[in-house]
Formats: structure tokens, C-alpha cells, sequence
């Protein structure tokens, strides 16, 4: 049967999210979790239907990619796609032909997981490797400490704070609360959790959101920022391992989280991260 490429509808952006949840494996390489899309949801549904692709057979989904940005495809596919030969070398063709509507012309960069035979195909084709990322996960059958700081769930009345704490801890103006309202209005949404820690004085110092894939399968830290004015106090680590106890009570068997940050690296090991094998991205002039 043959492999088709497809953009979603608003309306069918929902079987992707599912079918994401469904793949997430503990012993799987990191991959695009739904979580990556309900994040990017905060952009709306129309942008979000218009950055993911899908390619199916026999009417399955057999991958998901999420252009997360102009020239950043990042992907995954069914656990048992990920060394179909046919499969690796549609999607391979479809990313080097700009009229297919997958990567535009010129410089490009592919996130998948490591294993998948998309990458050796990749490889063949004369894409490169590129900068590394470090992967981390938190075991979550066992009990997780307290964090040791107040920590706030926050609900549509407070999205405000969440949005804000981002702003200060990554120096863009570009997440604001109405911005929220979109991201929770999404599907993946239903499974996920905002988290604002406060200090002594009440002062909101990080904030992180997390995203249950469904019990017993990974969970997704996307995004984690400490407050620009209060850095250096511990706090990334203490909102870190209240992401670590949300995703426990949601269900999940571990958190996940990637990062090419030495510092974001030291913070999360210091919540109780371990290091995985690291994850090389894959670039074309």
C-alpha cells in the first residue's frame, strides 16, 4: 500500500496527539512526545494543524513530524515503523523536495529519534551530523521528595503568573496569557500540568509545564525557566522535582526532558535526572 504524506485539519490533530501517546516507550530513545505538541498549541490550533505532517498506510499513522520552526523538522514513528525501510525512505524523499511542503530549500535540521532508520537514510543522502543534546529521565516508581518550596498548579485565573515567570526567565515577550488560554485549549492539554514555585517573600521564581502521555508511559517537561532576577537559589531543581511529583500523580512511569545546556544539564541532575545516551540532530547545508 502506498505511503501517504499529509497535513492535518484542525479536527484531525487529535489522532496525532493520540497516537503519540500511544508510542511513548520507556525504553524508547527520547521522541516527539504529544507533549512537544500541546506546547506548540499555544500558537493556536490553525498554526499547529499548519507545522504537523503525517504519513500513513493502509489509513494508520505510521509518523508524525512537527516543524517547530522554519527549518526544524522533528519526528517520530510507530515503534514498529521505526526500521520500515519504505517508510524511512518516503520520509526522507518528502524532506529533500521543498514542493512536497515538508522542510523548505537551503539549510535544514531533523530531530529524530536515535535508531530510527530515517537518520541512516538521512546519512546516505549527504545530511550531517549536528550539535548534541542530553537527554534525561527521572524514574518515577519510586515515592519523589518535597521540593521544599511552595509550589502553585496553575488554572486559567493564574495563567497570567505562569506566563510571566516564562517571560523573566527566558527573555522573550512572546508567552503571554492569552497565549496559555490557546496551549490549554488543546487536546494534549488534558494530561498536562503548569507548575509556578514561590519563594519566602511569595515571589513567583520558576515555573515549569509538564505533559502526561497516560499512565504508565513517559512524561514531558516542556518548558522549565527560573526567574531571571532569582537564579542561583536552587529553585530550578525545586520546581524540577515538583515536575517529577506531578507526573507521578498523573500516572507516568518517568519524567522526561532534553536540553543542550550545560547549566540546564546541572540543574536537572541535581533534581534527580540521569543522564541517557546523547541525541545528535541531523543538518543540511
Amino acid at each position: 500500500m502506498t505511503i501517504v504524506l499529509a497535513k492535518p485539519r484542525v479536527d484531525g490533530l487529535s489522532e496525532a496527539v493520540s497516537v503519540l501517546r500511544e508510542w511513548q516507550r520507556d525504553e524508547a530513545p527520547l521522541q516527539l512526545h504529544p507533549g512537544d505538541l500541546g506546547w506548540f498549541w499555544r500558537f493556536g490550533a490553525e498554526a499547529t494543524a499548519a507545522a504537523v505532517r503525517t504519513w500513513s498506510r493502509g489509513g494508520r499513522i505510521l509518523a508524525v513530524g512537527l516543524l517547530d520552526g522554519p527549518g526544524l523538522m522533528r519526528l517520530t514513528t510507530a515503534p514498529d515503523a521505526w526500521r520500515d525501510e519504505e517508510l524511512a525512505r518516503q520520509m526522507a524523499g518528502d524532506m529533500a523536495e521543498p514542493e512536497r511542503g515538508v522542510l523548505p530549500a537551503g539549510k535544514a535540521c531533523v530531530e529524530a529519534p536515535m535508531g530510527a532508520l530515517v537518520r541512516d537514510v538521512l546519512f546516505e543522502a549527504g545530511w550531517n551530523a549536528d550539535a548534541p543534546w542530553a537527554p534525561l529521565r527521572y524514574d518515577l516508581t519510586e515515592p519523589v521528595q518535597d521540593p521544599g518550596v511552595r509550589v502553585e498548579v496553575i488554572g486559567p485565573e493564574r495563567a497570567h503568573v505562569r506566563a510571566a515567570v516564562h517571560r523573566a526567565s527566558f527573555e522573550s515577550p512572546r508567552f503571554t496569557g492569552e497565549r496559555w488560554h490557546a496551549m490549554a485549549a488543546g487536546p494534549a492539554y488534558a494530561d498536562a500540568r503548569c507548575l509556578v514555585a514561590y519563594d519566602d517573600h511569595d515571589n513567583a521564581v520558576a515555573a515549569v509545564t509538564v505533559w502526561s502521555a497516560g499512565p504508565g508511559r513517559p512524561g514531558l517537561l516542556e518548558p522549565m525557566g527560573v526567574h531571571a532576577d532569582h537564579r542561583g537559589h536552587g529553585y530550578g531543581r525545586a520546581v524540577c522535582v515538583a515536575a517529577a511529583g506531578a507526573l507521578q500523580r498523573l500516572g507516568s512511569s518517568s519524567a522526561l526532558v532534553c536540553t543542550a545546556k550545560a547549566a540546564g544539564i546541572a540543574t536537572y541532575e541535581s533534581a534527580g535526572f540521569q543522564r541517557l545516551p546523547e541525541r545528535l540532530d541531523i543538518s543540511r547545508a
